[in-house]
């Protein structure tokens, strides 16, 4: 059962009118990484811009790129060798495979580019948000 929330001091903040809405806002008030992805079924909402907005907010160094028609978050990680970069790429699978959330990663010498959306709606969904604040956390 989801709770009401409190808008009253949060002026800037419209209360959200659906279940999906209600968790999203309440994902984006809180901290992203200690929060679990939800199944993305097909049809889930994209996440808004007011939401992208505010998720971005809590994330440092991550971008918002367009590929093909479709909203990604990218952030480029430098490591001093390919053992390193490799290492955290590692890590990453492993974080994926506890959320059964994957993105799109690319392993270079020194460079690690990881890329999130939600494939299932070909965009942004709060899941991208909770797994690049997590990926951010392995390091």
């Amino acid at each position: 059962m989801i709770q009401d929330i409190d808008f009253s001091n949060l002026h800037t903040l419209k209360k959200p009118h659906s279940v999906d809405l209600e968790l999203k806002w309440r994902i984006s008030m809180a901290d992203l990484a200690s929060k679990t992805c939800e199944v993305c079924r097909v049809g889930a909402p994209l996440a808004t811009q007011e939401e992208i907005d505010e998720f971005m907010q809590q994330l440092q160094g991550w971008e918002l790129v367009e590929i093909d028609g479709v909203k990604r978050l990218q952030k480029n990680f430098k490591f001093n060798n390919f053992e390193d970069a490799l290492s955290f790429t590692n890590k990453i699978g492993e974080l994926c495979k506890q959320e059964n959330h994957h993105p799109s990663i690319l392993t270079e010498w020194g460079k690690v580019t990881v890329t999130w959306w939600s494939h299932k709606i070909k965009g942004l969904h709060a899941n991208d948000f909770i797994m690049a604040a997590k990926t951010d956390d392995l390091l």
